[in-house]
């Protein structure tokens, strides 16, 4: 692409692309959540899964400073702006984090392998601290789907069997923006309300 100024070293594709990224999510967030406390509270929780979800792409690893730094701050924010109430936020982290541990402590059990790293346990309770609990049966359905047609596809595209080990992270990422800026009619679409 380009080099460097000063080192000359080649600049990676990657670092334009995360940029140019970034800002059509704070665009999409201005256009949906107007200049509000909730654009600049929800400009953290993207900035958040854009950070980690690169860098669990490189290094396969969630770090706790985003994690559970997320989780406090999806806490205090969501909770002093009234973006959703204090029990929703604290259930999310609750079950969404419970949710996955239950999930892989059972699939080691019965694999004898690890399916799930804790920073993906970590990250989904961060998830449900910005996202309610009512996010979390959501937030499982579109990134394990995600997760299976990208394993899917790896498989078939480069030959590696059904053990590699493909980052977790990137997938929860995407499914808490689909639910932050689409959670109504997905909610509909899970939860339809009960006639009669």
């Amino acid at each position: 692409l380009g080099k460097c100024k000063f080192c000359r070293a080649p600049i990676s594709v990657q670092y334009p692309l995360v940029e140019l990224g970034t800002g059509l999510l704070f665009l999409a967030l201005f256009l949906r959540f107007n200049a509000s406390p909730a654009f600049l509270a929800y400009c953290i929780f993207t900035g958040i899964l854009i950070v980690v979800s690169v860098i669990d792409l490189y290094h396969r690893i969630i770090p706790d400073e985003f994690s559970l730094s997320g989780i406090v701050l999806g806490l205090l924010l969501t909770i002093s702006l009234g973006l959703i109430p204090w029990w929703d936020s604290l259930l999310g982290v609750l079950i969404g984090g419970g949710a996955f541990l239950t999930v892989a402590v059972l699939y080691e059990k019965i694999s004898g392998n690890e399916g799930l790293g804790g920073g993906d346990i970590k990250l989904l309770g961060m998830l449900g601290a910005w996202l309610g609990v009512k996010s979390i049966l959501a937030l499982i359905l579109i990134s394990t789907t995600l997760g299976s047609i990208v394993g899917v596809g790896l498989m078939v595209w480069k030959g590696k069997d059904m053990k590699a080990a493909i980052p977790f992270g990137p997938f929860l990422a995407i499914a808490g923006l689909c639910y932050l800026f689409w959670q109504t009619t997905i909610n509909a679409w899970l939860f339809p309300p009960l006639n009669g």
